[in-house]
């Protein structure tokens, strides 16, 4: 069972390997250390419960609700928490960082008021700056290489440029993402940012980020960190706008429970809710939404978590076939057991398929998940304008369509709103026939001179391209 312990009396918080064979670790010392030596992940070894709490954080601001909502998993000085939080979030466009609109029958929490327009901004604009902070501490550098489905390394970037302390390598899969998303990336030629488009995809890249974090020899002497979401810090920035959705609804609408709706491909996105709902927010339901690579919808739906192909669609984004952060959710559905864990990912590893008993003819009654196809994803874009004068990006409309299939009235239906249309215009304009997607940030990167270099989808040409350059 998940240990609880009292807010009033928190103590400083350690983190264990999903596979139980690395040494328990400080808040500060996980998040440099980002995968664990035994190749697991990083959990927190029990969950606060936040129950008795959500009435005082009612009113809070964002800021406000993410230090108190981190400072119950962090390390750092109350005050230094505080102005790392406050130094992130101000670099948002809205005042209320991630703003909720009502569209038609559900709710839209906009994730996309950051410096790149994407979500992953929400947790990157902290991880950057509490990077910056802990090697300032500890008189360090750092080399972070992170692979992304388009929104991450952007973001990566965006937290970390000119940082004299941090050099950033970002692979992405060579021409499967959107144009802008691209951009977004190797515009940006500050000296410690280096773009790598792989001949591979996603995957692919995920594959060589593990394994190169694998080779501890190598990430000690090159001193690596990681911003994918295989950190903790990502996850859990991310819980946080899960609470203040739901404290905003309720006040609305003074409903006892929500729901969420979650385009995800990775798993981070919809597993910080998951962790929302074990520290005691009164979520009715996750849905999952998922794009023709429905690896976690079948999982979900049938026991089997079964690797098939990558197959390229209006959403890149969720482009994705293995999800990182399922090794965290399996960890809880495994009992918390992690000789379990290691045993079922070694079988993934080896035969690309696991399968877990149903409970009821479900995996998790907290889990319900679909399946959103390029033509329902136009058709949702479309229809979305139409009725209610209001663009969805592709990823958004798979969340705002499978949204719809698990409506209930007493819980209000959330869904996570994950970038700004003007990052996907081709899908825009395919879905209402117009070039209508348009942001003035985003139009401005189509001059500006790009620096990227390809690579091979084999660590040993990674290794070997990070090397030289963290040796120019």
């Amino acid at each position: 069972m998940i240990a609880i312990y009292n807010i009033a009396t928190v103590t400083p918080m350690k983190y264990i390997s999903t596979r139980g064979q690395s040494e328990a670790l400080s808040f500060s010392d996980a998040i440099m250390s980002g995968l664990a030596r035994d190749g697991g992940l990083f959990l927190p070894e029990e969950f606060p419960q936040i129950g008795d709490q959500l009435g005082d954080w009612s009113e809070l601001t964002y800021p406000e609700l993410a230090y108190e909502v981190m400072r119950l998993f962090s390390d750092l000085p109350d005050d230094d928490l505080k102005c790392l939080v406050n130094k992130s979030y101000s670099t948002f466009s809205h005042p209320d960082v991630t703003p909720i609109k009502r569209v038609g029958d559900v709710y839209l929490m906009e994730l996309f008021h950051g410096p790149t327009m994407a979500f992953k901004d929400i947790a990157l604009q902290f991880l950057g700056n509490l990077f910056e902070y802990q090697l300032e501490r500890r008189d360090g550098l750092m080399n972070i290489v992170a692979a992304t489905s388009g929104d991450t390394g952007s973001a990566a970037i965006q937290g970390v440029r000119g940082k004299e302390r941090i050099n950033i390598f970002v692979m992405h899969p060579k021409g499967r993402t959107s144009d802008v998303q691209k951009r977004q990336m190797t515009t940006v030629l500050d000296d410690n940012v280096f773009n790598m488009a792989v001949s591979g995809t996603f995957d692919d890249c995920q594959a060589m980020l593990k394994e190169l974090f694998n080779d501890l020899d190598f990430k000690d002497h090159n001193s690596l960190g990681a911003v994918n979401s295989i950190n903790w810090a990502r996850v859990l920035a991310q819980v946080v706008y899960y609470i203040y959705a739901t404290l905003e609804i309720q006040k609305e609408t003074g409903a006892e429970r929500v729901r969420f709706s979650v385009p995800t491909g990775n798993f981070g996105d919809i597993f910080a809710g998951y962790v929302a709902s074990r520290m005691g927010l009164p979520i009715g339901k996750l849905v999952l939404a998922t794009n023709e690579n429905n690896i976690l919808t079948r999982f979900f739906n049938s026991g089997k978590y079964s690797q098939g192909e990558v197959v390229p669609t209006l959403s890149p984004s969720m482009d994705i076939q293995v999800a990182s952060n399922f090794e965290r959710y399996l960890y809880y559905l495994l009992g918390e057991d992690s000789s379990a864990v290691k045993s079922m990912m070694r079988s993934f590893a080896d035969g690309k398929t696991i399968e877990v008993p149903l409970k009821d003819g479900k995996v998790d009654p907290l889990f319900a998940a679909g399946t959103g196809t390029t033509e329902m994803t136009l058709e949702t874009i479309k229809t979305c304008y139409n009725e209610h004068d209001y663009l969805l990006d592709p990823h958004t409309a798979v969340g705002y369509r499978i949204a719809h299939d698990h409506l209930c009235d007493d819980e209000p239906m959330i869904c996570l709103a994950t970038a700004h249309p003007a990052k996907f215009g081709d899908a825009i304009k395919e879905a209402i026939g117009e070039d209508i997607a348009h942001h003035p940030d985003l139009d401005a990167l189509s001059g500006k001179p790009m620096r990227c270099d390809d690579l091979s989808a084999n660590v040993d040409d990674l290794k070997k391209y990070v090397q030289t350059r963290i040796n120019r």
